[in-house]
């Protein structure tokens, strides 16, 4: 399913359409179109922990958001070996708006309860 990016990605400002492939039940590719070494495993935050953020109101505009939309929220994981030492971004999540194919990257505030290096192995087994 490929996504045009309206806010851009930190770090990748160029990147303007996106690929997503399923992985398995929890993991997720995102591709950049148009530069095929760019791509990052994404994982479904919510199979980890509770999870929850408002959308800023300029991002929901751009994103053609409304109450019936339908979206997909997912995290960029650093995948390591062992994957127990995996590291996942929770304050950058990444919007997907699955019925326009719009999405872009939130960072949410400091003061948010969540960090940008957490280890998968804090949420397993719990």
């Amino acid at each position: 399913m490929k996504f045009d990016i309206c806010v851009p990605l930190l770090g990748f400002q160029d990147v303007k359409q996106v690929e997503l492939q399923k992985i398995d039940d929890i993991f997720m590719t995102m591709r950049a179109v148009d530069y095929e070494h760019i791509s990052f495993t994404l994982i479904d935050p919510f199979v980890l922990r509770e999870y929850d953020f408002e959308v800023p109101q300029a991002t929901q505009e751009l994103l053609s958001i409304d109450e019936k939309s339908n979206l997909l929220i997912l995290n960029i994981v650093l995948i390591q070996t062992p994957i127990e030492d995996s590291i996942i971004n929770f304050i950058g999540p990444l919007v997907f708006n699955t019925d326009t194919k719009k999405a872009a990257q939130i960072i949410l505030p400091e003061t948010s309860k969540y960090f940008v290096a957490e280890k998968i192995s804090a949420f397993l087994n719990k």
